[in-house]
């Protein structure tokens, strides 16, 4: 399909996350199809003409999903025809016996999954593009965006999978688990940042960096189109899902 011409040397990417692909609560909303809301949000990737799509976490329930869902929502992502890049979060950690390993996500040619197949990195060189974010390897606490990576190409996206907490809050001991302060959020230098964790879709921080929740699909109704343009802006629009 051809480039939008008013997107002349620029790159799109479509940002969603808390798809939940499960076998029960997602699949009632799609007339038992688990893999709806992954489906519903690929498609709308094709209608934007995105060259990437990024899940930020939550992609299924959990690893108990039965093998025929594994085996369909593998083949949805197989047959996106664009590239994917998947960010492991605290319903579908990097485990032994996980979706990932039981599905033979790793050799799904389009499919990037961080902690998997690419360790925290994953770099498009043909859109001058990088991604990095820290996979959730188990179901404990864990600091989404520790480390930051330093840039190594034009663009550079963080992804992570955690709860933000605004400065007024940030010492109420009752807060949840996988934090996200505004220092951490500036501290990645990123030119957007994609999160995933909560339902509904909002934009977080302080404006040093463009970060932004996309939401579940099957919640808000939508997923995040970001238009990385020629000149460096950072366009985030919601678009709904068909």
């Amino acid at each position: 399909m051809p480039r939008d011409p008013r997107g002349v040397d620029e790159v799109r990417l479509v940002h969603s996350s808390d798809v939940h692909v499960d076998d029960d609560r997602i699949a009632s909303l799609h007339g038992g199809d688990g893999t709806g809301g992954l489906r519903a949000v690929l498609a709308a990737a094709h209608r934007l003409r995105a060259d990437i799509v990024i899940l930020a976490g939550d992609t299924f329930d959990n690893h108990m999903v039965s093998p025929a869902t594994v085996e369909r929502a593998g083949r949805l992502l197989a047959e996106a025809g664009l590239p994917v890049v998947v960010l492991p979060g605290n319903h579908d950690p990097i485990t032994k016996g996980s979706v990932w390993e039981r599905g033979g996500y790793a050799e799904i040619a389009n499919l990037r999954i961080i902690g998997i197949t690419d360790a925290r990195i994953v770099a498009f060189p043909e859109h001058g593009i990088e991604f990095w974010g820290n996979a959730h390897h188990d179901y404990l606490d864990m600091v989404p965006l520790k480390d930051p990576v330093p840039r190594s190409a034009r663009r550079h996206v963080a992804i992570g999978h955690g709860h933000y907490e605004p400065p007024e809050t940030w010492a109420n001991p009752l807060r949840p688990s996988w934090l996200i302060s505004d220092a951490m959020i500036a501290a990645t230098g990123a030119d957007y940042l994609a999160l995933g964790h909560w339902d509904r879709p909002v934009q977080v921080g302080d404006g040093a960096v463009p970060a932004y929740y996309s939401g579940s699909p099957d919640w808000a109704k939508t997923v995040n189109l970001v238009r990385l343009t020629a000149n460096g802006d950072v366009v985030v629009t919601r678009e709904p899902v068909g």
